[in-house]
């Protein structure tokens, strides 16, 4: 496996932190779904989310396949370590 740089790590770290927070924050509102506060900050984690995957994207190649990452050429989605691999 290849090396990576920090830089890697510290994206990697936002993303996780960032996919927490959405997932607790779906779950708080399946219940509270009048909840407007917590509807804003929903979509203001899905906005910096999506911020951050192109951001890590486009350094260090696709997160997902099957269509949710576009590739670079040549094809990138080989190229290791895998997200789930760090």
């Amino acid at each position: 496996m290849k090396q990576v740089p920090p830089e890697y790590y510290q994206l990697m770290e936002q993303l996780q932190a960032v996919d927490f927070v959405l997932v607790e924050l779906t779950l708080y509102l399946d219940t509270h779904n009048d909840d407007l506060e917590a509807i804003n900050q929903f979509n203001h984690y899905a906005k910096e989310r999506k911020r951050l995957k192109k951001a890590f994207e486009s350094q260090f190649g696709p997160l997902l396949q099957f269509g949710n990452s576009y590739s670079s050429h040549p094809w990138n989605w080989d190229d290791t370590p895998w997200p789930w691999q760090v």
